[in-house]
């Protein structure tokens, strides 16, 4: 794991001041001052900040989100704009979001204490499902790239103004289906697909000039939304545990903390 995310996931620095702790010469790994942001923390070692060991997460807890529509997903925001850890209760501090949903955006949000676990999970290709609203009828060369996928060497329309990621290439999605055929205004789906990119479902529509109104994720894996209010948390059920139990061992990579008890939801 990179030596900034390893720091951010197991103390309590934000990526930006683990950056920044680097830069000034303040982390120590193995007894050897490193000021490279992207350093590769192996396993076992030894890294401290400020002279105060960083000890790694070694139980496991996992909890879904009903993430809010104007929420940011990251410790801190430069603008002051309200972030999930303004919403969530204070134990929930350092837990790590398995992938991201977007300031307009709303749902199933994953969050976990393990990060080689929150790794795994946003690097999968467990299926993501989201229900959608459009601007406009779906046309047959959407259907077309839902189905075949696409390339796009011109993915800005759609992103963030500040992203890098200017090209994307879009698998096809797993599912699609249209809620309200025959309405000229707008059109209502339900797509699964496979990958959480930046932005992906907003730069997919956005290449046929088709803007999201609303995006609501409502299942990760076989984590689902069902009636989770919104800015509510839960902890995973025993079957939830058992499953991602089942799903660590069968990725080799993955190294599984101990389970600790399921707790009842909050």
């Amino acid at each position: 794991m990179r030596l900034n995310k390893y720091i951010s996931h197991n103390s309590k620095y934000s990526r930006r001041e683990a950056d920044a702790l680097i830069e000034e010469g303040a982390v120590v790994v193995d007894k050897k001052v490193i000021k490279d942001f992207g350093y590769d923390v192996g396993e076992g070692a030894q890294v401290a900040v400020k002279g105060r060991a960083i000890k790694p997460k070694k139980e496991l807890t996992m909890i879904v989100y009903n993430k809010p529509k104007g929420v940011l997903v990251t410790k801190k925001d430069d603008r002051g704009r309200a972030t999930i850890y303004h919403k969530l209760p204070g134990k929930y501090r350092d837990f790590i979001p398995v992938g991201r949903l977007d300031y307009a955006s709303e749902g199933v949000l994953i969050l976990t204490d393990s990060p080689s676990v929150a790794d795994l999970l946003m690097r999968s290709q467990l299926p993501r499902t989201y229900n959608l609203k459009i601007d406009k009828p779906v046309s047959e060369e959407m259907i077309t790239a839902m189905s075949e996928g696409m390339e796009l060497g011109d993915a800005r329309a759609g992103a963030h103004s500040s992203s890098k990621i200017t090209s994307m290439s879009f698998k096809p999605f797993v599912s699609f289906e249209l809620r309200n055929e025959g309405n000229s205004s707008f059109t209502k789906l339900r797509v699964t697909i496979s990958e959480g990119q930046n932005r992906e479902l907003r730069r997919f529509f956005a290449h046929f000039g088709a803007e999201i109104l609303d995006l609501k994720r409502v299942a990760f894996g076989e984590i689902e939304l069902n009636n989770l209010p919104t800015n509510k948390t839960r902890y995973f059920t025993r079957r939830e545990y058992d499953d991602l139990h089942k799903f660590l061992k069968q990725n080799q990579s993955a190294k599984e903390p101990a389970r600790k008890e399921s707790k009842r939801p909050n």
